[in-house]
Parts: C-alpha cells; structure tokens; sequence
C-alpha cells in the first residue's frame, strides 16, 4: 500500500488511475483490525486498483473533501472523481471490504461500457 506523502501526490502522480483511498489512523484500533487482510486483498486486486493510505490525522482537508467523518474508510476514485465509498466509523470485515472492492469493480466495468 502507497502511503499519501501529499494532496498534490494524489491530484498528479494517481489522476488517471483507479485508486482505493483507505482513510486511517496509528491510533485507531479498528483500524489496526484492517492490518492482517489488507495485504491479501491488495495483492487480489493489484490489476484492478492503486491502494493508498491516508491517514487521517494528516489530511484533514482530504477528509472533509470526501465526506471521510469515521475511519477507518474506503473511498474509490477513477480519474479522480468518487465511484464510490465505504465511509463509517465501524469496523470492517475482510469479507465486507471485498464486497465493496467487488462493488467498484463493477461500477467502473459499467462506466467504461457506456
């Protein structure tokens, strides 16, 4: 997982790609819940999307911008703009977070068809 170093990383470096965004925090032990999966997941769908941490405590404004008010969170992008999210303060399961990922999948399959 890419780990956000600043807003301008994500306007420039990832504009033109699908990017997962995952909205976290150190502190945070729902989100530490996300740790053991994550890497399985990334690997599973490394075709498919760039996965980003941004932590939360760091970017804020990133936060606001993307209605982010509980962590941890997903938020999809596809050339920047929101497909869709997974915002909630409420732990997420693997299974969960793959439905979601599933979920985008489709949305951007759709998109393209059209």
């Amino acid at each position: 997982m890419i780990e956000l170093k600043s807003e301008q990383q994500l306007n420039t470096d990832f504009a033109n790609d699908h990017v997962i965004l995952l909205f976290s925090a150190d502190w945070c032990p729902d989100c530490r819940y996300l740790e053991p999966f994550m890497p399985e997941l990334e690997e599973k769908y490394e075709k498919d999307f760039i996965f980003i941490y941004v932590n939360r405590d760091e970017f804020i404004e990133l936060c606001v911008t993307y209605n982010v008010f509980g962590i941890p969170s997903f938020v999809a992008l596809e050339e920047g703009k929101v497909v869709d999210d997974f915002v909630s303060k409420d732990r997420k399961t693997k299974e969960e977070v793959e439905e979601f990922l599933e979920g985008v999948k489709e949305k951007i399959k759709g998109s393209r068809a059209q």
